[in-house]
């Protein structure tokens, strides 16, 4: 009761209405509703995510499929295969392999075949005789017997390989590189080597485990001693031998080859020149990769700026919306939405970019195309990651303002 007029106060406690909770369904048309009406902000600022994701989808792709190629093209042309060359004695001259190495590796055991070939020294072969014998674009002038696609697993791109009658005669077959210099695109051409016109029997394709042959043109062994004055003396012998027996064949084959000065002789595996290249492309592809992951990097930065300047024009619409009861974390988890949708976005635009690049490639390369689900699913979760991070301060900033603050803005 009041002393002075003698009336009683009574005071009464309104208790507000709690906020109501947001569902899924509105926390995602919340935050998508913010970037429809600034769409053009919104396609730049997801460009950069997408750029970043796109660079590290396909190049983990791109890797995966030459990875695949590289792999099969081992497994088809088998680890099994040990070459032996000639090395160099204690003083450092070059060494020759005896004249009957190959047929003395023939006598081991688990030995499957094996030949050889020889350089021929001083031989050129250029496309006329007009043309200087020393610009002859590198092309070595090889001796090899007729069983030599066979021990090496090539296969020829045109043509014929030489046989027991070709061998005799002025014929030659060009590897595939060496068939490109010379300019030549079909056989039945002929080629000026050593003097003689040559006819040119077949052009080889690539050989993946005796890349040397690719430079060169080979003739029979019989014509290279009678007419080009080929010593005999193998400069490579390549082996094969059974796949559980490979490092036992290695262990003999430079005493076997050589059993005079053994250690004068290199012993080679052609297949760990290519397992070599498939580690050198794992170490680009995980520099690619922290290109790509700057790439992504940048457009995080420019999701969190535009996430801030949208903060800044909209605190009249947050003020009215903390008006009406919407509480501070109702707020925050609107603007984080808004930043995980628009980096998510870009996200999923730069997976199906780096998918169709890395795809595109591989077919372009008659690779085997391979977009690994992991890298798929690691881009657009690195997406969500960055729109997560990036909203964050944007969003708790949008979440201390004061209702009174924000409406006051002009």
């Amino acid at each position: 009761m009041s002393p002075r007029s003698g009336t009683m106060s009574v005071t009464t406690t309104v208790a507000l209405p709690q906020p109501s909770r947001l569902r899924a369904s509105d926390v995602l048309r919340v935050g998508v509703a913010g970037l429809r009406g600034r769409p053009l902000r919104a396609l730049l600022s997801g460009l950069g995510i997408a750029i970043g994701i796109a660079a590290m989808v396909a190049v983990l792709g791109i890797s995966e499929a030459g990875r695949a190629d590289l792999l099969a093209r081992i497994g088809q042309l088998g680890t099994n295969m040990l070459t032996v060359s000639p090395g160099q004695d204690v003083f450092g001259h070059p060494t020759e392999l005896p004249l009957d190495a190959a047929a003395m590796v023939r006598r081991i055991g688990p030995v499957q075949s094996a030949t050889d070939t020889g350089l021929v020294q001083g031989a050129t072969v250029r496309r006329t005789d007009r043309i200087d014998p020393l610009a002859n674009g590198g092309i070595a002038v090889v001796a090899a017997r007729t069983d030599l696609l066979g021990t090496v697993r090539g296969t020829l791109a045109q043509g014929l390989f030489l046989n027991g009658a070709t061998e005799r005669y002025p014929a030659v077959v060009l590897g595939a590189q060496a068939a490109a210099t010379l300019g030549i695109d079909r056989p039945g051409r002929q080629v000026y080597l050593s003097g003689r016109w040559f006819t040119v029997l077949g052009v080889l394709a690539p050989v993946t485990l005796a890349p040397e042959l690719d430079r060169s043109a080979l003739v029979g062994w019989p014509e290279a001693q009678s007419d080009l004055g080929f010593d005999g003396h193998p400069t490579t012998v390549y082996e094969r031998s059974t796949d559980e027996q490979v490092d036992a064949v290695r262990g003999v084959l430079a005493q076997t080859a050589d059993p005079g000065h053994p250690e004068d002789v290199n012993v080679s595996r052609p297949s760990d020149a290519l397992a070599a290249q498939l580690a050198a492309k794992s170490a680009f592809t995980s520099l690619f990769l922290g290109l790509g992951a700057v790439a992504l990097l940048v457009g995080g930065v420019g999701v969190a700026n535009t996430m801030v300047i949208s903060v800044l024009e909209r605190r009249q619409e947050i003020g009215l919306r903390r008006a009406l009861g919407a509480g501070r974390g109702q707020i925050r988890l609107q603007f984080l939405a808004e930043s995980v949708a628009l980096s998510g976005g870009g996200g999923l635009a730069g997976v199906a970019l780096g998918a169709a690049i890395s795809a595109g490639y591989a077919v372009w390369r008659h690779w085997p195309a391979s977009v690994p689900a992991q890298g798929l699913a690691a881009g657009l979760g690195s997406a969500v990651l960055i729109g997560t991070l990036a909203g964050l301060y944007p969003a708790t900033r949008a979440a201390r303002l004061s209702p009174t603050e924000a409406l006051n803005t002009v």
